[in-house]
């Protein structure tokens, strides 16, 4: 017997609506950093361009900076928590296989009519999250999508690891992604190259860790050179293709808002996109270092902030990082 399902409709289009962002108070400088490897402030800036980064206290957790950055950005978009329809949180640092940290967010901050899950595409996440947030919106199976990038790398990396030591940092952003009646944000390109994991990789799994009997806790480790040469090379190409299928030229952004990185990656990118002088770049990394999932909506708050970009204008966002994975689309700002 055939039956004719109903379909769902949503919203024409969705947009970035609001914005919140979690920083932790601890500073630590390039000094502090270089009483545990053998480097100087000199080197980590020429190699990274960061001067500072921000550690988590010992018992914040991904859970309690998600909700934090949550709670600020469903207040700025006018709405209740309870009218969320999907909490996505963004992260590879959450330190429970299950439940997932969305849950456990989307309980803390009130949004008892949510799904909720999490999504591990380490520092292309929040990007993932905003492409899905789109389609879940438009198809109708959520009105609000509230998307958090969030990570706490302090608890999963080796302090005496030189290639990634000065490098790593936590913090959380969210966005709440709801109706629109322009198009506001574009299409996605995404892809992934499972082929190159042990560009960055974990040490060891829990299971090895475990039968084992340790002795090193699993911690994140990368090939730098590896890692670099792939988002010089590849990661421009898709920020470009991301342009044309929004229809948007590269003078015509407002804000160019790469994953926090390294400095050199985003300046290589810069000169691939032939990116005008006039177009502000995000360079959140200086201070905040590399947050992975958190680092670009933590960088397009500052840059909101600070009035390097305006509410309304038109910015190019990607992600990229372990898997290896990537994601990239033209949104506009909230």
């Amino acid at each position: 017997m055939n039956v004719a399902i109903r379909a769902q409709h949503g919203a024409e289009f969705a947009r970035i609506m609001s914005i919140g962002v979690h920083r932790p108070e601890r500073v630590v400088t390039n000094a502090e950093i270089c009483t545990f490897i053998d480097s100087s402030d000199e080197w980590i800036q020429e190699r990274s361009g960061i001067t500072e980064r921000r550690f988590a206290a010992k018992d914040e957790s991904v859970v309690d900076m998600a909700s934090s950055a949550a709670h600020k950005a469903i207040e700025a978009a006018g709405i209740a928590a309870t009218d969320i329809g999907m909490v996505l949180v963004a992260t590879v640092t959450h330190p429970y296989q299950t439940p997932s940290a969305s849950t456990e967010v989307a309980a803390r901050i009130g949004a008892v009519n949510a799904a909720a899950f999490d999504i591990s595409a380490a520092c292309a996440g929040f990007c993932f999250g905003v492409s899905l947030a789109n389609d879940m919106v438009r198809s109708g199976s959520s009105t609000y999508v509230l998307v958090i990038g969030v990570e706490k790398l302090t608890d999963w990396i080796d302090p005496h690891d030189r290639s990634t030591a000065f490098l790593f940092a936590d913090g959380a952003g969210a966005v709440v992604i709801g109706p629109s009646e322009v198009p506001a944000i574009g299409p996605t390109v995404w892809g992934a190259d499972g082929g190159q994991k042990d560009a960055i990789n974990m040490s060891q799994s829990l299971i090895e860790y475990r039968d084992n009997g340790g002795p090193i806790f699993p911690v994140i480790t990368m090939q730098g050179q590896q890692v670099f040469r792939w988002a010089v090379g590849e990661m421009a190409k898709a920020a470009q293709r991301a342009l044309d299928a929004a229809g948007v030229d590269a003078g015509d952004l407002d804000a160019f808002i790469p994953h926090q990185a390294n400095n050199r990656i985003t300046d290589a990118m810069v000169r691939a996109l032939k990116l005008p002088a006039h177009v502000p770049v995000a360079r959140d990394i200086v201070t905040a270092g590399n947050t992975s999932a958190a680092s670009v909506p933590l960088a397009m708050e500052r840059m909101l902030r600070t009035g390097e970009a305006k509410s309304g204008g038109t910015a190019l966002l990607i992600g990229f990082g372990a898997g290896l994975v990537f994601a990239s689309q033209v949104v506009t700002l909230p």
